[in-house]
Parts: structure tokens; C-alpha cells; sequence
């Protein structure tokens, strides 16, 4: 459910087209005036927030059976390569995002807190995710690729998670799901 304030915007989109001012006066300006119409402020992971996010990702992926190939977890947004299972993309989604919501909660780190209201905190995550299927070695390759690079494209030290099997192939072997 969107709010009314933001169709003023117009539709939310996963980036900036290519060729556009990425991060131009312009395009500051206007995600200022979307900010200031949200219900809750932008969520910015702090260092420490992010790690309680790995934790979580790592309980989701023991209790789940779930494969993580590649993991960039940063203050706004996060980027993952998951193996398929036979679960759906928004299940694998699902799991990650509650185990990460319960470790933050746990630790008391959770970044809306403060915004809790009758007993419930808001999430701090978009409803939806943006999704790739990946069908060859060479593009998942490339994707892992995108993702560990995308910290240090942000001027952010590389990241290594405890979370992430390291991907061998397709029939590399290293990866199987409990039934």
C-alpha cells in the first residue's frame, strides 16, 4: 500500500535510467521533497546494524536451506546472489528479511524503534524486491562480480559475510538444501 503523498512522485522505480544525472542537484532535490512526504525516515544502516542484518541472513540460511553466493549489505540498500532452491524468490526474500528483522530486534538495534506503535514496529524493509533469474554460469559469475563490487563503488571497504558459500560452478557440488 503506497501513500497518497508520494504518487505526486510518480511511480517508484529499482534506479536512475542510464544517461540520466544520477546524482545530479536535481535528482537530490527531488529525493529530498520524497523524504520528507515518507510515513517513517529513509532507513540508513549503521556498521553495526548491518552485521546484526549478516547474523540474520546467516540463521535464515541454516534454518531455511538456503545458498547465498554473494552479499553487499549497505546503509540503503543490500544486494544478494541466491542459489535456486525449490522455494519461491519472495519465500527466500521472506526468510531473510524476518531472521534479519529478529536479529536487529534482538540486539535492540532495530532502525525504526522509535517509531513502534501498539507493540508494533514498522518494517524496515520495501515490500517488494527487485529479482533476476540468473541461467548460465557466466551471469551469475558477472552478478557476483556486481555485487561484492558494489561496496567499494561506494567508497565502502569490501565486504566478506560469514553468510555467502562461495559459488563453484552449477554442478560444483557445494551447495545442497535439506528436503
Amino acid at each position: 500500500m503506497a501513500a497518497w503523498e508520494l504518487f505526486y512522485f510518480g511511480k517508484a522505480t529499482s534506479g536512475i535510467p542510464t544517461g540520466s544525472l544520477k546524482d545530479g542537484p536535481e535528482v537530490a532535490v527531488q529525493r529530498s521533497h520524497i523524504q520528507r512526504k515518507l510515513k517513517y525516515p529513509a532507513v540508513q544502516l549503521t556498521g553495526t546494524q548491518s552485521a546484526a542484518v549478516g547474523g540474520g541472513f546467516n540463521t535464515a540460511i541454516t534454518k531455511y536451506g538456503l545458498a547465498i553466493w554473494a552479499c553487499s549489505i549497505l546503509p540503503e540498500h543490500i544486494h544478494l546472489v541466491l542459489a535456486r532452491t525449490g522455494k519461491s524468490c519472495e519465500s527466500m526474500t521472506n526468510f531473510l528479511k524476518g531472521e534479519a528483522t529478529k536479529e536487529l530486534n534482538r540486539q535492540s538495534l532495530h532502525p525504526l524503534a522509535a517509531h513502534a506503535e501498539h507493540g508494533r514496529t514498522p518494517q524496515p524493509w520495501a515490500r517488494k524486491h527487485w529479482q533476476v533469474y540468473l541461467n548460465s554460469e557466466q551471469s551469475i559469475d558477472n552478478a557476483i562480480a556486481y555485487v561484492n563490487d558494489n561496496p567499494i563503488k561506494e567508497n565502502k571497504p569490501a565486504q566478506h559475510w560469514p553468510c555467502v558459500t562461495p559459488f563453484t560452478g552449477l554442478d560444483g557440488g557445494t551447495v545442497s538444501y535439506p528436503d
